[in-house]
């Protein structure tokens, strides 16, 4: 019997995955193709990298820009008052001229009688009317001019994505900035910690957290015309395998997320199956960290890296606080050797019983109380 039961537990026995001694059996040190990393404080350290997101000066330099700036497409209303009874414009019996539904030109310009064809593109009404007035003062004795929109899209941006509304916002003398425009549009439809803000001008995005966005008053930036701003959650992931709460592919519940809070996020350790000194982490890690973790500077190219984290040290659960896992990881937890000696057991028996089943086989009797 205890033949039998050396010659099935050196077979590959059912199980959730690779034991602890398989994992290392993979190492490079046997030849393997992976490091295998016992974590410690400067472990820890070295490979705390959390992605760093932010705007460019370009972006955050930009001054802010007239809410009232006139663009190719839109309408204006003209008036015209003269201080003549006869004047270039009036009739005899009106001193002053309305000229409604004056059409921006698709470069840009207007035309008014006497004054001629005027930039209006990429002006305030203000400066249109002073620009007017300067042309007809030297034809008519002190005219007086009223530039109003009548109509047009004017500056818009498109929100997207998970804020409060979607849709498309005209920039307002209240709405110039990034951090207005979104609370205008109801903010952030998701928690603040993980939701992170992208800003597309033309061809070029840029991304932010959420929170520093309130946070730092630099990064809430001028929005220009046609800018998109897409409100999503954090996309990074991990994935978690063996004998952990759940087998499952997770999304990051904060910006920064440690072992122990990714534990707790699966639903902790099965009790009754795993093994709380073989909980690995499984990562592709750059050649700069990998040289840094393995004392090395020969190393070129990602390297994959197996971090072993042993709860049961006496400081264990703390260096599995300080271990930040990252975008792509995988969390692997082994069984305990007592559950795939129980497996070899039951193969062997039939029934669940272990050390106990497996030496009423051997007797030949029966299991003490049955």
């Amino acid at each position: 019997m205890v033949l039998c039961a050396s010659a099935l537990a050196s077979c590959t026995l059912p199980g959730v995955g690779p034991s602890k001694n398989q994992i290392f059996a993979g190492s490079v040190q046997r030849e393997g193709d992976a490091f295998i990393v016992a974590v410690d404080d400067r472990v820890t350290r070295t490979t705390a990298v959390v992605p760093a997101l932010g705007f460019s000066d370009q972006l955050k330099n930009a001054s802010l820009q007239g809410a009232d700036i006139i663009r190719p497409g839109d309408t204006l209303g003209l008036t015209i008052w003269e201080n003549v009874d006869d004047g270039l414009l009036a009739g005899e019996v009106s001193n002053a001229t309305a000229l409604e539904n004056v059409q921006v030109d698709g470069s840009g310009f207007i035309f008014v009688p006497y004054a001629g064809r005027i930039k209006a593109a990429g002006n305030t009404p203000e400066a249109i009317r002073r620009i007017i007035t300067s042309k007809l003062e030297d034809q008519t004795p002190d005219p007086q001019v009223e530039v109003r929109r009548l109509a047009g899209d004017g500056a818009t941006v498109a929100i997207l994505g998970s804020a409060g509304t979607q849709g498309v916002f005209p920039i307002t003398r209240p709405t110039r900035t990034l951090a207005s425009m979104l609370a205008s549009a109801g903010g952030v439809g998701m928690s603040p910690e993980i939701a992170q803000i992208t800003l597309t001008r033309g061809d070029h995005s840029e991304t932010i957290w959420f929170e520093d966005l309130y946070a730092d008053p630099t990064l809430d930036v001028a929005l220009r015309n046609g800018d998109r701003i897409l409100v999503e959650a954090d996309q990074r992931s991990f994935t978690a395998l063996g004998a952990a709460g759940s087998q499952t592919q997770l999304t990051f519940d904060s910006r920064t997320l440690s072992a122990v809070e990714a534990l707790a996020q699966l639903g902790g350790l099965v009790a009754t199956t795993a093994d709380p000194t073989g909980v690995f982490v499984f990562r592709n890690e750059p050649a700069e960290i990998s040289n840094a973790v393995l004392g090395r500077s020969d190393l070129v190219g990602a390297q994959r890296l197996i971090y072993v984290l042993d709860l049961t040290e006496p400081n264990g659960l703390f260096i599995a606080r300080d271990f930040l896992i990252r975008d792509g990881d995988t969390i692997y937890v082994t069984e305990a050797p007592i559950v795939q000696w129980n497996r070899t057991i039951a193969a062997i028996t039939g029934t669940l019983g272990g050390a106990q089943g497996l030496a009423t086989a051997a007797t030949g009797g029966t299991a003490l109380g049955e």
